[in-house]
C-alpha cells in the first residue's frame, strides 16, 4: 500500500508541475490559484468501505478523496460520495488558499522598490565613442 501512495504522489507531483507550466499564458495569480486548487483535490485522503466476499466482512482504507467521490458516484451511493465530495471542495478551497498566500508573499516580499521616489537616474560613465574589438 505504500508503495502505491508514493507512486500516486510521483504522478501527482507530474501532473501539478506539467499543469503549472502548461498554463505559462496565464498571470501569475490565476495560474498558482488553478495549480493549488488542483493539488488540493489531488491530495485530500477520504475514507471508504469496500464489501468483501464473507458475509458481513468490509475492507476499510484511505484513498484520495476526489477517486472516492467518483466511484462513490458511479455505484449511485451517496452515503459514501458525500464526505468525499466535501473532502474534495474543502482541499480545493486551502489549494485556492494556498495560492493566493504564495501569490500576496511573492509579490510583497522584501524586495519592494518605491517607483515614486524623486531621485533622478544617475547618468552612464559610458564614452559615446564607438569602439572596436581588439584581436590579438
Amino acid at each position: 500500500m505504500t508503495l502505491l501512495w508514493l507512486s500516486y504522489g510521483f504522478l501527482s507531483l507530474v501532473v501539478l508541475i506539467t499543469g503549472y507550466l502548461g498554463l505559462a499564458f496565464l498571470p501569475r495569480l490565476p495560474r498558482l490559484v488553478i495549480t493549488w486548487a488542483v493539488a488540493g483535490v489531488m491530495w485530500v485522503p477520504a475514507r471508504f468501505q469496500l464489501p468483501l466476499l464473507e458475509e458481513g466482512a468490509v475492507y476499510q482504507g484511505f484513498a484520495p478523496a476526489v477517486i472516492v467521490a467518483a466511484v462513490g458516484s458511479l455505484e449511485d451511493n451517496a452515503q459514501a460520495m458525500m464526505p468525499a465530495l466535501l473532502l474534495t471542495m474543502v482541499g480545493a478551497g486551502m489549494g485556492v488558499l494556498i495560492g493566493l498566500l504564495l501569490w500576496w508573499r511573492g509579490r510583497h516580499g522584501g524586495d519592494y522598490v518605491d517607483m515614486e521616489e524623486d531621485e533622478d537616474p544617475p547618468e552612464p560613465t559610458v564614452s559615446r565613442q564607438r569602439r572596436e574589438p581588439k584581436i590579438g
